[in-house]
Formats: C-alpha cells, structure tokens, sequence
C-alpha cells in the first residue's frame, strides 16, 4: 500500500503543484476551512504533516508563520521546497513514523490536511502529533468524511477500517489511488484516546468561489459533506 501511494504521488506530483492554487476541492472547500481552525499563526510554529507541494506552508509563512513540512513524496518535498524558496524547511518523511529530529513540545500548531486517510491505525501518528505540541497546542486535521466514503465505496463493513482504491482523473491522467476508509469512530477515538480533547469539528461548504470552477459539485457539496475538519487541543 505505502509503496503504491508514494508510486501515485511521484507520478502526479508536478501536475498536483500546477493546480494547487485553484483546483477546488483544495482551494475553495478544503482549505480555508482546515486554515479557519489553524487561526492566527503570526509567530508561531507550525508542522505541516504531509505538505505536499507547499501551499499551505506559503500561506502560513506570508503570515508571519515558522513553518516546518513533510511530505513521504520526495518530488513533492522538491515541490515545497521550490515553492517557497529559503522560506519553511521541508524534508522526506513517512506520516506513520516519529520525527526523532525534534525534542518534545517544539510545535504550537501541528496540521495534516487529507492526508490521515493514508495510515490504517492513526494511533503512532496521533501519539506523535501529541509528543511534538506544546502544551494546549492545536492539531489540525482535515480527512474524507466517513459517512462520504461509505457511500462513495459502496462498502459493506461500514465499523471496519477498510483498504480502497480510488481512480483520479483530474491531474491530466488516470491515477490509481489505494486508501483507507473508516467509520466515524476510528476518526474520533484515536484523537481523544492520544491526549487530546476536541475542540471542533466541522461539516464544510465550499466557498463561493467553489462555484465558478464546477458548478455540478458546489451544489453538491452544499447538500452533502465530503470532507469532515477537526480541531483537537492537546489535554497536557
């Protein structure tokens, strides 16, 4: 799974980065509402985990921001890297494994946008997320809403933590993509078992913007959820 995820994102890495600024599902519906909950960053440091080509992580820097990312995609490492010139340091690094290069409590902010869905057992990763935050730090998620994908892959075991694979048509070729779906519960319960409390939990809408680009899916996304953003603060 891990090899064919990291296969999926070398291969549309380049093609992702040309999009970024304006491709909807990502700018006008995912992030301002994953930067809503991140909320004012001006002197703070943040871990963007799985950064991908660095978008966030320029927005959060033009904010005054000390960004640090990761991404398990060497090219979109090079990516962030580009984007951002001597701004932020990113580096390679699996989403599942500690970050030994940083001491407890380095972070005020840790955030991982749609990028959860990745890792079977989000446990580690949630311990780690928690060892890395200061404390009342926030961490940041945005994932594919549970009761979306039970849907979207017609599954028949909706209380297991289930592989799947979707085909990805909008980065100029067919992309293969293997994930993991899972019920509401395997969402909240590794957050809240981990050190955490939750502090909110959004169902998001596009923003209007959203609307110019594909009308068909603003007004599905303004009638059904598919994604679900959680703010946690760490308890500790």
């Amino acid at each position: 799974m891990k090899e064919k995820i990291i296969a999926a994102y070398e291969a549309l890495a380049d093609r992702y980065d040309a999009r970024i600024d304006h491709k909807p599902h990502n700018a006008y519906y995912d992030r301002p509402n994953t930067l809503k909950l991140i909320g004012n960053v001006q002197g703070k440091t943040v871990l963007d985990a799985a950064c991908g080509p660095g978008k966030y992580a320029e927005i959060l820097l033009a904010q005054g921001a000390n960004v640090t990312g990761f991404d398990i995609s060497p090219r979109m490492v090079e990516l962030a890297k580009q984007r951002n010139k001597a701004d932020g340091d990113f580096f390679v690094h699996d989403l599942s494994q500690p970050i030994h290069r940083f001491k407890d409590e380095s972070f005020d902010t840790v955030f991982c946008a749609l990028a959860m869905h990745y890792l079977k057992d989000w446990n580690p990763s949630m311990q780690e997320f928690c060892r890395l935050l200061k404390p009342n730090g926030s961490l940041v998620i945005s994932i594919e809403h549970p009761f979306f994908e039970h849907l979207y892959f017609k599954s028949k075991k909706y209380f297991e933590v289930e592989a799947v694979k979707a085909t990805w048509s909008g980065f100029g070729k067919r992309i293969k993509m293997p994930s993991y779906r899972r019920p509401l519960v395997e969402c909240i319960q590794p957050i809240t078992d981990n050190g955490f409390y939750i502090d909110q939990l959004i169902e998001p809408k596009p923003i209007p913007e959203f609307e110019k680009y594909d009308q068909r899916r603003f007004k599905e996304l303004n009638a059904f959820p598919s994604f679900m953003h959680i703010r946690a603060i760490k308890r500790y």
